[in-house]
């Protein structure tokens, strides 16, 4: 019995229909970062495990794809040296699998460009403005917008700690989704907030369990974040520090000003936090340029946006479309010491990264993809015999010389199916040429939407193009 094929879950095939709508995302988001002064870079699949472990907190490295290593790679391992003392068959499984996989898939695409930017470091001007549009892994539970292999497309520059690099990713983010005609609102906070948050309530080791379980505050709703500080060992007075603060609203002048006091010494704690104020100055100078810059889509500060990644430090980014049920589709912020874990300290840098494959589900959700994408074809040349086939064959070499995209059909069969063929791949417009048209020297071309039909010259490709663009 023959194998039932199929892809590991997480997974998906694309057919051409996808891939058309695929690449006009590609090339739009691709279009804006050029415009913007971006150049492309990319990196390998698979990186040392050593570049990849340790950048994403403890959670990340668990969603991490290790890549066994080739031939028999457990065949020199003497297990002796990994068992845990005081058990018959228990061994030490992080320091075995790192023994068998030294190598990973990449996660996102800021580590690795991050080891990029330090192993060429001679052969790039600072500050560095690239942008990289390629997959990336993780081991997650595939569900609704989460897939397990998904495109991402990146957008960094490093060597600056100018906030006009923050303003331009902001108007970058109103720009690719102004084209896709998609209303979003991009929420933005700082990691120094954060770091307050954690002084302010006197736990500032707690900064990483703090904002990991801030960040599912969407997901799980407060009660059960709140629940999450108290296991990682907050108390109870630590956490009614915190709580006003998810709960903040009003403008983003209001919220400033509110934190402000609250990190001047004027919370339950009555503890000051100069990180605190210092993220505030940020999130004010920032939200200033963007006034200045009068972007188009909504701009709000959220003082509960965390990001899980721990190589945040100072502003971070999410941007959810406000007329779609999916999570973040574009999402960032600022490292500073991201290099420095690579030998390259002191060169900090912001990025955003925009989730193709969830864009892909808005734009089809929101029916936003302009009918041309759809199809691969523009126009059909119906197959009527061998006579008619030499001479359309001169005619449709002209057509895709000139980037018409257009094709004959392969057999000499029945007009319907050539018609039905025509519908199932959304080609817009299809031609009929028969004796008489031969004997004319003409092609007709039909609109198959409108019903419009048309007369050129055989060698009128200009007028031909000019009615397919219709």
């Amino acid at each position: 019995m023959a194998q039932k094929p199929s892809i590991p879950k997480g997974t998906r095939d694309f057919g051409p229909a996808e891939m058309a709508g695929r690449n006009y995302i590609f090339d739009t988001i691709r279009s804006v970062f050029r415009t913007y002064g971006y150049a492309p870079i990319e990196t390998p699949s698979m990186e040392n495990l050593s570049t990849l472990l340790g950048k994403y907190g403890e959670e990340g490295d668990k969603l991490l794809f290790r890549i066994l290593n080739s031939g028999d790679a457990f065949s020199k391992i003497n297990y002796d040296d990994y068992r845990v003392e005081g058990t018959e068959d228990g061994y030490n499984s992080k320091a075995l699998s790192l023994k068998v996989c030294e190598k990973g898939l990449r996660y996102d695409l800021t580590v690795p460009f991050a080891r990029f930017v330090v192993q060429h470091q001679n052969d790039i001007t600072f500050p560095f403005k690239r942008f990289q549009i390629q997959p990336v892994w993780r081991a997650d539970r595939p569900q609704k917008g989460r897939y397990r292999e998904f495109y991402q497309c990146d957008v960094d520059v490093i060597g600056s700690t100018s906030q006009l690099n923050e303003l331009e990713l902001v108007q970058i983010v109103d720009r690719v989704f102004t084209l896709f005609d998609v209303n979003v609102c991009v929420k933005i906070n700082n990691r120094k907030v954060l770091t307050g948050m954690a002084e302010i309530c006197g736990f500032p080791d707690k900064v990483v369990d703090i904002t990991v379980a801030i960040d599912k505050i969407d997901k799980i709703g407060i009660d059960a974040v709140e629940a999450e500080m108290a296991e990682k060992g907050l108390t109870a007075e630590a956490i009614e520090v915190i709580r006003p603060i998810l709960t903040l609203s009003g403008t983003t002048a209001e919220k400033i000003a509110v934190m402000r006091e609250l990190m001047s010494g004027k919370s339950a704690s009555g503890l000051v936090s100069e990180t605190g104020l210092k993220g505030l100055d940020e999130l004010e100078e920032l939200f200033g340029f963007i006034e200045a810059a009068g972007v188009k889509c909504e701009v709000e500060i959220d003082l509960s946006l965390a990001r899980g990644l721990n190589y945040y430090t100072g502003a971070i980014f999410e941007v959810k479309a406000k007329d779609y049920a999916i999570g973040s589709i574009c999402g960032g912020g600022r490292y500073d010491n991201l290099t420095g874990i690579f030998g390259l300290p002191n060169m900090s840098g912001v990025g955003i990264s925009f989730g193709a494959d969830r864009i892909y589900d808005v734009l089809k959700g929101l029916d936003k993809f302009p009918s041309e994408v759809t199809s691969t074809t523009r126009l059909l040349f119906a197959n009527m015999g061998s006579d008619e086939l030499k001479y359309l064959i001169p005619v449709v070499k002209s057509l895709r010389e000139a980037g018409v995209s257009c094709e004959i059909y392969p057999e000499q069969t029945k007009l319907k199916k050539q018609f039905d063929y025509a519908d199932k791949k959304f080609i817009p417009f299809l031609s009929i040429v028969g004796g008489n048209e031969i004997a004319e020297g003409v092609i007709n071309i039909k609109n198959l939407s409108t019903g419009t039909q048309k007369s050129f010259a055989k060698d009128d490709v200009d007028a031909m193009i000019e009615f397919l663009s219709m």
